[in-house]
């Protein structure tokens, strides 16, 4: 998932489903309330982990690699068992999936505020994801369950609302916290929470559940996360291992085969949690397409961003969760307007617009060096790309569930949903490669330049893997540690800068999709 903000259609999802039963007035708050609550949770660990990552990377002495491990290993099971866990809940109960989803999540985020070193930590963040998988569908379809006409629009304008705020909040809480007691903590304020939401859900939330959903995807779950799995694995072992090894090889061919046999099981499955046939239609394949793109810089951005704010700019890491606010606050402001746009000038333009400008605002992320003022040097980037973003997101989730028949609206949300995930997961995987193999290229050259002993430079060999955390060897004169120091900072933004380009091609990328792809005029649907 997409560290800063919710991915699209999470809105259409809950627009899809039919209502059940709808709830009284007096029910149905305590229903917004669990649902808001637990959808709070996942996005404030979301937000909160990303910014903690720096003080995570220095306080368990982990690589770059093992970092991405504790993003990837979440963020793998939430994206290939998201979709099984919404048909888990059609078929065993809306509300005991999501409390078991948010009993998982709880317990989970215990293990990790305990683990004493990163690999524990890396095993937990993947149960994490499991009840995420759980909790995250499980919200969206209670509230689908218990609303219907006027109520449930505003049902959907609050839950919208309140996780606007909690995106806001979550990267500033997690700084504080971070600063000013233990990054432990950013995984015990999801317990307290987690018991509210469980008392209400249980006591007050009615049950509902899909009479027609017969069949489970089991195979097709399992194979996603395998395939998945392993190609993850592949390319974050790539960073250290290089490309040419033959485990990392061998891991991304497994990870292709896997993932055509989740293909063909999809095809021939009664059930499947993929349906194939979505993607005969030209406009949902090309919305599918054009946020796995976009996606994709997104969230490579928003990895990488915090480790240049804490490790090489210097800010506290409350300071680098405040960043991120015009970004989210544009989001949500400017949600209502740009769902307007398509009824005013369709969807091509909006989705080829808005990819557009924010290919602009990736392109000044790459500007600033080290040092000099937020205001001068990243807001703009924040703002140009969070207008960018605003203009694109509404109009993409609209453009999904437009191209399918009424009755598979809430299974096309789901996997546009689960794209946008899955492209964050892999975009990680495989721009850590990008930035590992600039900074070593530019720090060779500085260090070069600044002609640093070779005995002092093989002592740095190991700590290159930590990119911007990487510590200068002690016992060096204080001119040369600055001077190594300052190599180091300077290597990482050609990293960070390179990201950025690479994010500037996607974005076109994506802009050019929906040019080619996108109807203005809703095609024939595909049942």
């Amino acid at each position: 998932m997409t560290p800063v903000i919710k991915p699209p259609c999470d809105e259409g999802v809950i627009r899809s489903k039919q209502c059940v039963a709808p709830c009284s007035r007096n029910v149905g708050r305590w229903v917004l309330a669990a649902t808001i609550l637990g959808s709070s949770i996942a996005l404030i660990d979301g937000t909160v982990v990303n910014v903690a990552l720096p003080v995570l990377q220095e306080a368990l002495n982990a690589t770059a690699t093992d970092v991405q491990w504790i993003v990837e290993s979440y963020a793998l099971f939430l994206a290939a068992l998201i979709l099984v866990g919404g048909s888990l809940g059609d078929f065993f109960g809306r509300r005991r999936i999501f409390i078991y989803g948010v009993a998982i999540f709880a317990l989970a985020s215990i293990w990790c505020g305990f683990s004493p070193n990163v690999n524990q930590l890396i095993i937990a963040r993947a149960v994490q994801g499991v009840g995420g998988a759980m909790l995250v569908p499980g919200s969206l379809a209670i509230i689908s369950a218990a609303f219907s006409g006027e109520e449930r629009g505003r049902a959907i304008g609050t839950w919208s609302g309140f996780t606007a705020i909690t995106s806001a909040l979550g990267p500033v809480l997690g700084g504080y916290l971070v600063e000013n007691a233990s990054w432990r903590w950013i995984f015990f304020i999801n317990v307290p929470m987690a018991v509210v939401v469980i008392a209400i859900a249980y006591w007050r939330v009615p049950e509902s559940r899909d009479e027609s959903a017969r069949h489970l995807d089991w195979w097709g779950a399992l194979l996603a996360t395998l395939g998945l799995g392993a190609i993850v694995f592949g390319l974050i072992e790539a960073s250290r291992l290089g490309l040419s090894n033959f485990l990392v090889i061998g891991c991304l061919v497994l990870g292709a085969v896997i993932l055509a046999a989740f293909i063909f099981v999809e095809r021939n499955s009664r059930a499947p949690m993929m349906p194939l046939s979505l993607f005969k239609s030209r406009t949902f394949s090309g919305a599918n397409l054009l946020t796995l793109l976009l996606y994709s810089a997104l969230g490579g951005v928003f990895y990488f961003f915090p480790f240049n704010l804490i490790q090489v700019q210097g800010y506290s890491a409350t300071a680098a969760g405040a960043a991120f606010l015009p970004f989210i606050l544009l989001m949500f402001v400017l949600s209502r307007w740009s769902g307007g746009l398509v009824s005013q000038y369709g969807a091509k333009l909006p989705l080829v617009v808005g990819p557009a400008i924010a290919a602009i605002g990736f392109a000044l992320f790459s500007i600033p060096g080290v040092g000099g003022s937020y205001w001068t040097t990243f807001f703009p980037a924040i703002v140009v790309l969070g207008f960018g973003m605003a203009i694109s997101v509404a109009p993409l989730t609209t453009t999904v569930m437009g191209a399918v028949m009424a009755r598979q609206a809430g299974v096309a949300s789901g996997i546009n949903n689960a794209v946008s995930r899955t492209a964050s997961l892999l975009s990680i995987a495989v721009l850590n490669i990008f930035v590992l193999t600039a900074f070593n290229r530019s720090l060779d050259r500085r260090l070069l330049a600044l002609n640093v002993p070779q005995q002092v430079q093989q002592l740095l060999a190991t700590e290159r893997i930590k990119l911007a955390g990487a510590e200068v060897p002690p016992g060096l004169s204080n001119e040369l540690s600055a001077n190594i120091e300052r190599a180091i900072a300077l290597s990482f933004v050609d990293g960070f800068r390179l990201v950025m380009w690479i994010a500037v091609g996607l974005a076109l990328a994506s802009a050019i999709v929906s040019l080619l792809t996108i109807k203005n005029r809703q095609e024939h649907k595909i049942s």
